[in-house]
């Protein structure tokens, strides 16, 4: 999901994947259990080689295949998670489309916990720095419950005291 504010915070385009899972933290779980390793393993494994291979499938049940393949032509677990980062990162700068990916971007969601996907991004990105919020996985719903309190507060009916 990309979604480029403007002043005040204000959005301006929202673009999110709605094709496969290909690209999403559920696909980075699919691979981390393929690969026997734990969501926290595969971010820091990855960054223990400069050696990447291709994922080109844009499907998440291709992708999987491809990476069987990949297992058993006896390709290293790190230089395949490097390149289904690579991948990931590709998917998303290509659906940032007429986004400008250059400004500083913030990334939110829990895949922004995984520094392989971090500094995949930036690589593939124009991006000059990629700010992460302390508890990124919880920004959304953080985001709603604000929304919700202003709301209630907002359309709250008013007491006696009030009017």
């Amino acid at each position: 999901k990309l979604i480029q504010t403007g002043e005040g915070g204000r959005v301006l385009d929202f673009v999110m994947n709605d094709r496969c899972a290909a690209g999403t933290g559920k696909f980075i779980e699919i691979v981390a259990a393929m690969l026997h390793l734990s969501l926290e393993e595969i971010g820091p494994l990855a960054l223990k080689t400069a050696e990447t291979c291709e994922i080109s499938s844009m499907c998440a049940v291709f992708a999987e295949s491809e990476i069987v393949g990949l297992l058993h032509q006896g390709m290293a677990r790190e230089v395949i998670l490097r390149g289904v980062f690579r991948s990931i990162a590709r998917r998303t700068v290509g659906m940032a489309g007429k986004f400008s990916l250059e400004e500083d971007v913030v990334f939110t969601g829990g895949v922004a916990l995984n520094p392989g996907v971090v500094q995949a991004l930036k690589q593939e990105s124009a991006v000059r720095e990629i700010l992460i919020p302390q508890c990124p996985q919880i920004t959304g719903a953080l985001g709603a419950a604000i929304l919700a309190r202003r709301d209630m507060v907002e359309y709250a009916p008013k007491t006696r005291d009030e009017t």
